[in-house]
Order: C-alpha cells, then sequence, then structure tokens
C-alpha cells in the first residue's frame, strides 16, 4: 500500500495496541511508556559519527540517514517510541524561506518577514516539496514494527517568532511589536503557517506515522489572554486539519504552566508538561479528556542514579491518579547527557510500572 492509498481512521495495525498509543488514547497500558524529546541527537556517539561533516538541514533530507538516526535511540534505549528525526524549520526551507541552522546559535532566516508584502513568500507546502519524508518514513515504519513513529511539526507561533525576529531571540521583541501593533497581519501570518504546519503533518501521517506532536518552544514568553487571542486559533487550526486520522495530538511547550488548558483546548489529546509543573496540578489545570506527557527536569539525569531514581518516582507518583500518563522529560535530551542514564531510567520506568 503507497501513503496516498493509505486510509484516513484507525492507525497503523501493527502499532495501534503499543502501550504509548494506548496511552495517549488514555487506556489500559502494561506499563507507564517512555520516549525523549531530542531522544535522537547529540547525546549518542553513533549520531555524531553519522552526522560526522554533515550539515543539520542537509542531514535532515537525506532518508537514508534520517532512518538510521530515527532508530538509534531506539536500539539503545528501548524506548516505547520513535521521533522522526527532523528540524521545526524544515517546512519553511522547503518553501524556499532564505534560512540556515547555524551551529550554536539554531535557525538563522537571511530576511525576516516583517511586512504584508513579505507573507507572498510563504507559499502552500506539498508532499513533493517534502519527498525525503515521505521516503524515509516508509523506510523507518518498515524497521520499527510494532513501535509507533511520531511525526512532529512547530506550532505557528514559534515558526512566526523565528521568522519575524530572523533566529532565536531572549526578548521577542519583534514578533510581540506585530502581534500587538499589526493583529491583522499578525493573524494572517499565523493562519498561512497554520496551513504549512498541517500540509507537513498531514505528509507525515499518510506516510506512516503513528502519532503526531506540535512544539511550540517559545510560547511560553506569552501570556494566557494573549495566548487565546492571537494563538490559540492558528494553533486549532493545526489540529483540526488532521483531526480525520485519528492519530493521537501532542502539544508541547516550554515555560506553560499557565498556558496548558488552552493548549489543551486547542485540541490536544495529550499534553505536554515540562518540569515547573507537578502532573497532578498539570491534570487539574489541563481538564478531564486529555492524557498527559513529561515531565522529569532533565537536569536531574546528571545526578547519581539514587536521585534520578528519586525524583522519577516522584513524577510517577504525580501521574498516579491520570488517565493517561507518558513519561518524558519536561524538555529535551541534553547534547552532554550520558545515553547510559537515559538507559536506565527507561528500565526503571518500566519495572516501576509494570502492571
Amino acid at each position: 500500500m503507497s501513503a496516498n492509498d493509505r486510509p484516513v481512521g484507525r492507525p497503523n495495525s501493527t502499532t495501534y495496541d503499543s502501550a504509548f498509543l494506548k496511552a495517549c488514547r488514555r487506556e489500559a497500558v502494561p506499563h507507564t511508556p517512555v520516549w525523549f524529546m531530542r531522544q535522537a541527537g547529540r547525546s549518542l556517539p553513533e549520531y555524531l559519527k553519522v552526522r560526522e561533516g554533515i550539515p543539520m538541514l542537509e542531514s535532515c533530507m537525506r532518508p537514508d540517514l534520517v532512518t538510521e538516526i530515527t532508530l538509534q535511540p531506539v536500539r539503545r534505549h528501548k524506548v516505547d517510541a520513535a521521533i522522526y528525526f527532523s528540524d521545526i524549520v524544515v517546512p519553511l526551507k522547503a518553501i524556499g524561506i532564505d534560512l540556515d541552522i547555524k551551529p550554536g546559535v539554531g535557525p538563522v532566516v537571511a530576511d525576516p518577514i516583517r511586512t504584508r508584502a513579505d507573507l507572498a513568500r510563504l507559499r502552500d507546502l506539498t508532499p513533493e516539496d517534502v519527498h525525503y519524508v515521505t521516503e524515509a518514513i516508509g523506510m523507518l515504519t518498515g524497521e520499527l514494527g510494532s513501535t509507533p513513529l511520531i511525526g512532529f511539526a512547530g506550532a505557528p507561533f514559534t515558526l512566526a517568532s523565528y521568522l519575524v525576529e530572523g533566529g532565536p531571540s531572549r526578548n521577542h521583541e519583534n514578533t510581540k511589536a506585530m502581534m500587538y501593533g499589526d493583529p491583522e497581519l499578525w493573524a494572517d501570518l499565523l493562519d498561512r503557517l497554520a496551513e504549512i504546519t498541517a500540509a507537513f503533518l498531514t505528509v507525515q501521517i499518510e506516510a506512516g506515522a503513528s502519532a503526531v506532536q506540535l512544539f511550540d518552544s517559545w510560547v511560553g514568553a506569552l501570556a494566557p489572554a494573549d495566548y487565546r487571542r492571537s494563538i490559540l486559533p492558528a494553533s486549532a487550526k493545526v489540529f483540526d486539519a488532521v483531526a480525520s486520522y485519528d492519530v493521537p495530538r501532542i502539544h508541547f511547550g516550554v515555560g506553560t504552566g499557565e498556558l496548558l488548558g488552552l493548549m489543551g483546548e486547542a485540541g490536544a489529546d495529550v499534553v505536554g508538561v515540562d518540569w515547573r509543573v507537578p502532573l497532578d496540578e498539570a491534570a487539574r489545570r489541563v481538564g478531564p479528556g486529555k492524557a498527559l506527557q513529561g515531565n522529569l527536569d532533565p537536569a536531574v539525569l546528571f545526578a547519581p542514579t539514587e536521585a534520578v531514581e528519586a525524583k522519577t518516582r516522584e513524577v510517577l507518583d504525580a501521574a498516579a491518579g491520570l488517565e493517561g500518563h507518558i513519561f518524558n522529560l519536561g524538555h529535551g535530551v541534553l547534547p552532554s547527557m550520558d545515553p547510559d542514564a537515559l538507559s536506565r531510567l527507561v528500565a526503571y520506568v518500566h519495572e516501576q510500572t509494570a502492571r
């Protein structure tokens, strides 16, 4: 069956009963599933070896390399899900935006988007623009078998922040200036980015991804009222666009304790929680009908094993009453983290939660 022939509806039957997807659907699980954001990447020596001399964006466009890198943490850590190796700016690069990922800096946009005329540069994304994604996911699902693959994309606000600022920003001053000063331009920008993001997620789902995660890395910089008025409609448009595929939709941001309920309201089935809010309190803020993902502080992994286990136990205890829980870090794996510590963490969570 080709990706274009895949029926809309129930996900691939080989992954449907996995612990990860069961937890996303808030069903009983044999153990709490575990995966890590940035599990495929710089913390692994095998990753550094295969990426040696290859720029980041090029590595995201080579299906053989994407497949190998995505599989590495599954082999090493025995996590319950793989996450597709890519970067949130890949769809922007694919539609012709002049950008690069500079080591030690992050995405840098040569000509930031600041005016209405600039919106014309944000054309529709087609499957042909990211044909390498379809090819890589086809290779991956064949290798992964019953292990689900998570597709992902950057959320409209975070993509807009990179585009408007021209790169990473501490204060998002140009972004907020547009949002407050020209709300019509801002709304049109986010709407265009929602369409591009939805198209990118659709490609991944149709190629075989079993779930998708929307990363809103910078949205914690906003107050709840601003999020509801200026961000939620665009994020909801993304989630609505892929709702018919019946794959779990995860929403994650950093520093979003005050936004958790709104992020769930945008349409996520699973709300990711960073380490600043205990999971039982996060559940109260999000409300019923959603699974939660998280939320061990990544820095804990640098402590001795006994301390890691104690802090992990705190997370598991806080999650004891949840409808569904996927264990993860409260943000991504750090580059200098010991891979063996991650492997021990996976084994510990599986052992402690075996039912």
